[in-house]
């Protein structure tokens, strides 16, 4: 994506992603939105593609990155996502937070995020479905236990008024949240597979007392069951962006 929209722009299809590292891609996730009818328009805001003025997709997807959501000294687009953030939960419009998307998402919203907070996880991780997924749109019927990926320190301390929380582990309450109608935050890493996981910096890994090959592994041995559990939930939000985009061209 180059450029910023102007005023009075007309709508754009698909997704609006906004991708804050290098590496930190939309990865399988992405894969499977495209190829359920979403297609993808990729600000590579890390890399300095300026984000939209005004949010004129159907939907919003905010990935993870190693910041604070308010960390805008050392990622100045921040500001920017946070202000699509806004506009999509005042109009409605589906969105879709990844780790420091999720963080963003809860701080947007009036939730509290705190760096550095509680216990990291790293890997392949247990998490639970609550009660409150029962009716939710992308988390309801899911299995009940499942496991992702993780890779964070800092956590979302305090769920915004009015959020549904939808998902814990041990370590880490607020794995999932719907805020709204439309407006989902996860703390895990529904994008990364085993290979993602693989081109981690294993110093990095070591450092925090983590067996590189052992992350790796546990990541191997959960995938066939975790897949098609966020291949579902992927399955789920291309369908509310298509309905959204249908909406706004009838309207």
């Amino acid at each position: 994506m180059t450029g910023t929209d102007q005023a009075g722009a007309r709508s754009r299809p698909g997704l609006l992603v906004v991708q804050h590292t290098p590496g930190g891609g939309p990865g399988r996730f992405g894969d499977w939105l495209s190829a359920d009818g979403v297609p993808l328009d990729t600000v590579h805001a890390y890399a300095g593609d300026p984000l939209p003025r005004r949010l004129t997709h159907p939907g919003l997807l905010v990935l993870g990155g190693g910041y604070l959501p308010d960390d805008d000294a050392r990622a100045p687009w921040l500001a920017a996502t946070r202000g699509l953030v806004t506009e999509a939960l005042r109009r409605g419009t589906p969105v879709f937070g990844i780790c420091l998307g999720g963080q963003l998402l809860a701080q947007a919203a009036g939730g509290t995020v705190q760096g550095c907070y509680g216990t990291p996880e790293f890997g392949s991780t247990p998490l639970t479905l609550r009660p409150q997924t029962a009716g939710d749109p992308l988390f309801g019927g899911l299995p009940r236990r499942v496991t992702a990926v993780e890779r964070h320190v800092d956590a979302v301390t305090a769920l915004p008024p009015g959020a549904v929380w939808l998902m814990e582990s041990e370590s880490c309450p607020y794995q999932a949240f719907r805020v709204g109608e439309a407006a989902w935050g996860v703390q895990f890493h529904p994008e990364a597979d085993a290979a993602r996981v693989r081109a981690w910096d294993p110093e990095g890994l070591r450092a925090r007392g983590l067996d590189p090959h052992g992350v790796v592994r546990t990541v191997e041995r959960d995938e066939d069951a975790a897949t098609p559990v966020w291949r579902e939930v992927a399955r789920r939000f291309a369908a509310l962006v298509r309905g959204h985009a249908r909406e706004r061209t009838r309207s």
